[in-house]
């Protein structure tokens, strides 16, 4: 790619060998526009016709549609794709929502009521179109235009009206097969990522004894004797973190966990902290291993969460219920059964309050706990632990290409 910087309506980075400005006319110009007609969601069955519905569009957030997996039986005023088109949704909640265009793909996939259809002309690629409408400047135009209050309306006539930079239609292809690849890469690693996930709730639900159960569903080998039922004020002793709010943070300084951060991040061991403070005299320091469960927050399922502190020397904030464990308990079986077993929806249920509901340490030390010996344990933390860094790949995996993407099109487009 080579940079541009000279001209108005040349934009930051380009493909190597494209110099032209690019040109600005209206979309009325150099496009055609239609109507989807009839259906809703009452109308949809579980196989017929493939239909697009406007609402998929601001939900899904899809530059092509490739598949369709929603059915109709036809009417005979149905309006068909060619393939190619471009829509836009003709009503929404908000003017950011249904300011977004997709292209359809494939031919014969019947177009529903409220989606305005643009086909373009031979100089404009249907893709680099749907791009530019959904991220571009034509795409907070058309928000601005959006009528309405409860539900806000853009119609033909809004869109044909919009202003819409464009180079020529070899550029544009080469924008758009850039973005489309994006795109895919975005789609793979998402896909992994919900597999993986469901795969953790799936073995959550099947490695954990359900009911009044000693015996989970599987096992790793060599493993056959019933788990065992005690009270955890039998198992470990417990404390309080002390003092500090998000008022403490600062750039620099000791780290620190805040009880907030378990109930947003759900981490079964906390490898690293970026938050820190100023520590003062009465501070809590964790020593490594310690498992905590937020003492406060805005619903019980919310709070009856369980992280363990892998590492020696972070502050443990106030609002934290810490737990140390004896040596017949690992913690991050603890963590994982306090989070997901049994004990999770013992501990919601005692979870006291209304607008602010807590937990306290007692409460925690009268629910009883299912375990097994402690190899086996381990053999399921380290089984959930590799999962988890896993799940963390791929979600990293695709925080970076959606932050490319975002940054791409900041500078690929005028």
């Amino acid at each position: 790619m080579a940079e541009q910087h000279e001209k108005a309506l040349v934009p930051q980075i380009r493909f190597t060998g494209f110099t032209d400005p690019w040109e600005q006319r209206k979309l009325g110009e150099l496009c055609s526009f239609s109507k989807g007609c009839g259906y809703s969601k009452n109308d949809l069955r579980d196989q017929g016709t493939p239909i697009i519905l406007y609402g998929r569009l601001y939900t899904n957030y899809e530059t092509q549609i490739h598949s369709v997996d929603t059915f109709v039986k036809p009417l005979e005023n149905s309006v068909y794709s060619e393939g190619g088109e471009v829509i836009i949704p003709a009503s929404g909640e908000t003017a950011e929502d249904i300011s977004i265009a997709s292209v359809v793909e494939k031919p014969g996939i019947i177009l529903g009521g409220d989606l305005n259809v643009i086909t373009s002309s031979a100089d404009i690629d249907p893709v680099f179109l749907a791009l530019e409408l959904s991220y571009g400047k034509p795409h907070f135009d058309l928000a601005k235009r959006a009528q309405g209050k409860s539900v806000v309306h853009i119609h033909n006539e809004d869109i044909a009206n919009v202003f819409f930079g464009h180079p020529n239609i070899a550029e544009q292809r080469r924008i758009g097969a850039f973005f489309d690849r994006l795109d895919s890469l975005i789609t793979l690693h998402q896909r992994k990522y919900d597999k993986l996930c469901v795969l953790k709730k799936s073995m959550l639900d099947k490695m954990f004894p359900k009911g009044g159960s000693l015996y989970p569903e599987i096992r790793f080998a060599g493993f056959t004797d019933p788990w065992e039922q005690r009270k955890l004020g039998e198992l470990c002793s417990f404390s309080k973190g002390c003092g500090y709010s998000k008022n403490d943070l600062r750039d620099q300084g000791t780290p620190i966990i805040l009880y907030g951060r378990l109930y947003t991040n759900y981490e079964t061991q906390i490898h690293s902290v970026d938050t820190f403070v100023k520590p003062l005299e009465n501070s809590v320091y964790s020593e490594g291993g310690e498992v905590i469960i937020p003492a406060s927050g805005e619903t019980a399922e919310d709070i009856s969460i369980a992280s363990v502190v892998e590492k020696p020397g972070i502050i443990l904030g106030g609002d934290l219920n810490v737990i140390t464990s004896s040596a017949d308990i690992d913690p991050v079986f603890l963590a994982l059964e306090l989070s997901y077993g049994k004990p999770h929806f013992d501990l919601a249920k005692r979870a006291q309050g209304k607008s602010v509901v807590h937990i306290h340490n007692e409460d925690i030390a009268n629910v009883f706990f299912g375990h097994p010996n402690i190899a086996e344990q381990r053999r399921i933390g380290a089984f959930f632990d590799r999962l988890d860094s896993l799940i963390t790949l791929h979600q990293r995996k695709l925080e970076l290409l959606r932050n490319i993407k975002k940054s791409m099109l900041d500078k690929m487009f005028v």
